[in-house]
């Protein structure tokens, strides 16, 4: 018996409405963690949600919105745990359509943006399953309006990248021609990979001195930012303590940064 059939089994959703309906999963991104940056869709969709599958880094906040009918289940992957298999979790999602429910796949930040949604939508089209997909605001954008770093700015940068430090085999993903004069680099679940991306970074002749704001909890209570550099990139990690969910802005346009703030290097120099 599956995990779903085991949860369902008593919960009298099983069977409603399902014969004759097209199996369907509506993948909805819940943002960076503010639940006033949600989509009003997104927040629709919650709502009427009969099971949410819902990843590591989605807010609390964000979880207070669904009813308390909503069956809730955890499918994060915390780094390096292996909890659950990607294959798991389109299965579970295919097994819910199938009984008739209204699924909610949950992720934090937008889908398409490195929320592995290529994946689940492949695998549940492949097995008869409707998707729709509900963006959500990725992380970049929210780190960037909350700490006031634009990360296009006419004076600094014309052109911005969005990394995922590791690819699937756990390998640093290619950096080069990304950061340096005139561009902004901005990279996603880095804090694992930091000391190899800043050695990326130096090797591909990126100044050690550029500066670099590591954005925690970007748009929630607990924001923190720590404004270092290339070269000090792993020292500021390790001195703050910095917990997931965390990414990092790299390039010029960190200097008009405002905010309070710890630095590894203590102060930026100037342009």
């Amino acid at each position: 018996m599956s995990t779903l059939d085991l949860i369902f089994d008593t919960s009298g959703h099983a069977g409603l409405g399902g014969e004759g309906r097209v199996p369907r999963v509506v993948l909805v991104g819940a943002g960076p963690g503010d639940p006033g940056l949600l989509t009003r869709k997104a927040y629709d969709a919650l709502q009427a949600a009969d099971v949410a599958f819902f990843d590591e880094l989605v807010s609390p906040e964000i979880m207070e919105l669904l009813p308390a009918r909503t069956r809730c289940i955890y499918v994060g992957k915390p780094c390096k745990s292996g909890a659950i298999s990607q294959g798991d979790i389109i299965q579970q999602l295919i097994t819910a359509a199938r009984r008739g429910l209204k699924v909610v796949r949950l992720k934090a930040g937008d889908p398409m943006i490195f929320g592995r949604a290529g994946e689940e939508i492949e695998g549940l089209r492949a097995a008869g399953v409707a998707v729709d997909v509900i963006p959500g605001i990725t992380s970049a954008s929210g780190a960037a309006s909350s700490t006031g770093i634009s990360l296009t700015h006419r004076d600094y940068a014309a052109q911005v990248s969005f990394v995922t430090a590791a690819r699937r085999e756990g390998e640093l993903a290619d950096v080069k021609g990304l950061a340096g004069a005139g561009r902004t680099l901005v990279v996603y679940m880095g804090i694992a990979r930091a000391s190899a991306l800043s050695d990326a970074l130096r090797e591909d002749g990126v100044d050690g001195a550029l500066p670099i704001a590591i954005v925690e909890n970007a748009t929630r209570p607990e924001e923190r930012v720590i404004i270092t550099t290339v070269g000090g990139l792993a020292d500021a990690l390790a001195h703050n303590a910095v917990r997931s969910p965390a990414l990092f802005i790299v390039g010029d346009v960190v200097r008009t940064y405002q905010g309070a703030h710890v630095s590894a290097a203590q102060t930026l120099a100037p342009l």
